[in-house]
């Protein structure tokens, strides 16, 4: 019986480090790769801000924000900013990746 799990304990080593060796570690990104990824990631943010801003008008004058004096408006728009910034964070929709790939395209375009 400890002749089997000797050659299971090897097999599943052997495994392991085959697993490993077929995971290598990812380059690290250039500086401007990190700047188009801050940019393309401002981009997504800001537009999910002016979006959430457009959802979230009120026409009335009262309500949980205080929407009858200026304070309401000013709180309003921070925590939309807040939102819009939090969507980027867990993911964002999508908007930040196609930017992305469309300036890395103008850039190999603007290099070749």
């Amino acid at each position: 019986m400890f002749p089997l799990a000797s050659l299971a304990a090897s097999a599943g080593l052997a495994v392991g480090q085959a697993l490993a060796g077929a995971v290598s570690p990812s380059p690290a990104p250039s500086a401007d790769t990190l700047k188009m990824q801050k940019t393309a990631k401002d981009f997504e943010s800001m537009f999910l801000e002016q979006s959430l801003d457009v959802l979230n008008r009120s026409e009335g004058t009262d309500g949980p924000l205080g929407q009858n004096g200026t304070g309401g408006g000013v709180y309003r728009s921070m925590l939309n900013k807040e939102y819009a910034q939090s969507i980027v964070q867990s993911g964002g929709i999508g908007i930040g990746d196609q930017v992305m790939r469309e300036m890395i395209r103008l850039q190999g375009g603007a290099h070749g």
